[in-house]
């Protein structure tokens, strides 16, 4: 048998490994991208290289987005926000910088140092911090846009991200985040589903951010489906409720229930 500090110690060292490589950052590409387009406004694409599809791009125009240029999506995240908020992986800081221009006491994260120094310069409370080394502080909403959730890493770790986060959370309060369910990039042409058995899940991604000659370090990250973002919010006490859904890709609004 474990005892309880025995087990909680494990629960801590899966913790650590599981972020290592996203806060041991070789190389900051977003940072440099943002204060680049920032001071000459020359876009130039952010590649998001995969170890299991094609390179894909981010504009880096998307980080620069204003409220009228935000998806549905996002719009609606936003005016649900309530509280006290932590804006995870806030990047340029859009997000933030919407909510404080509202009047929300808002903190940004991010673990990019150029995207916090950034943010910093417009104002905007931000630290370089990983998300699950954040201390104590409480707060009324957590929001995690842009797939935010995906700092899970693998679906393994989805509860363990989910409680951590319920450990920041006041009473009552809630976690805002949007994932997108990949299963269709498995789907052949007649419909049935084909999946790599020696995967754990078919949404454990592994990317790599490259901007110009800047390299960032490889990293895990989860697309999850809302089935299995429900089943690891109820197992940890905490309610998850769809608020918007098209095109596989959908908003989840996910509170406490055992306070």
């Amino acid at each position: 048998m474990i005892l309880k500090t025995e087990w909680t110690k494990k629960i801590t060292e899966v913790l650590t490994n599981t972020i290592t490589k996203m806060s041991e950052v070789k190389g900051d590409p977003i940072g440099l991208a943002i204060n680049e387009f920032a001071s000459k406004r020359k876009p130039a694409d952010i590649i998001v290289k995969s170890d299991i599809c094609d390179d894909d791009i981010i504009p880096i125009e998307v980080l620069f987005r204003t409220y009228d240029e935000m998806p549905e999506l996002e719009k609606m995240a936003l005016e649900r926000v309530k509280g006290k908020t932590l804006d995870v992986g806030a990047g340029a800081g859009v997000h933030a910088m919407y909510l404080q221009d509202m009047g929300v006491d808002v903190k940004a994260i991010d673990l990019s140092k150029g995207a916090v120094d950034f943010m910093k310069s417009n104002g905007i409370k931000a630290e370089v911090t990983n998300f699950f080394s954040t201390k104590e502080e409480k707060f009324d909403t957590i929001l995690m846009l842009m797939n935010g959730i995906g700092i899970a890493g693998k679906l393994s770790n989805l509860e363990r991200t989910l409680l951590k986060a319920k450990t920041l959370l006041n009473k009552g309060g809630k976690i805002l985040c949007d994932s997108s369910d990949i299963k269709y990039l498995y789907e052949d042409e007649d419909g049935s589903l084909w999946v790599d058995l020696n995967t754990e899940y078919y949404g454990n991604f592994r990317f790599q951010m490259v901007y110009k000659k800047e390299i960032g370090p490889w990293f895990d990250w989860l697309y999850v489906d809302f089935d299995n973002l429900f089943q690891a919010a109820q197992k940890v006490g905490l309610q998850a409720r769809k608020i918007y859904d098209k095109d596989d890709h959908f908003l989840a609004e996910i509170t406490k229930i055992d306070d």
